[in-house]
């Protein structure tokens, strides 16, 4: 555990504003991204289908196995025995949704649709990518 310190301003992501030097508190990276350890697993994501979501090719993924899914969430599932993960659509039809456009909204049948997990937060790095 290592907890580094929180600031209380907000960072100007258009023109910047006087930062002040005041710690909220301390910040805890395990507390603020996993909820439930014991049903808690990280995976790296491969391939380009999220991008529009700020989702890359080697970004870790932090997937919470005991949340119930819910239409909109972004989930870890299984289709034709391979992993994938992409936006669960439940109406009008259960559906799992590529956030961009290259790539097909897949229509799994609803028997056959397993849900591994929903993707909680993701670590997307900005320098040293892979």
């Amino acid at each position: 555990m290592l907890p580094l310190p929180l600031y209380a301003d907000r960072c100007q992501a258009g023109f910047p504003s006087p930062a002040g030097d005041y710690v909220e508190s301390e910040l805890d990276l395990n507390e603020y991204c996993i909820q439930r350890p014991s049903a808690t697993f990280f995976v790296r994501a491969i391939g380009q289908s999220m991008t529009d979501f700020g989702l890359y090719s080697g970004d870790l993924m932090i997937v919470d196995k005991s949340e119930r899914p819910q239409h909109g969430d972004i989930v870890i599932a299984e289709i034709d025995g391979e992993f994938t993960v992409k936006r669960l659509l439940l109406t009008p039809r259960p559906a799992l949704q590529p956030m961009n456009p290259s790539f097909p909204t897949l229509f799994p049948d609803p028997e056959q649709l397993q849900i591994f997990g929903v993707v909680t937060s993701f670590i997307h790095k900005t320098r040293g990518r892979e």
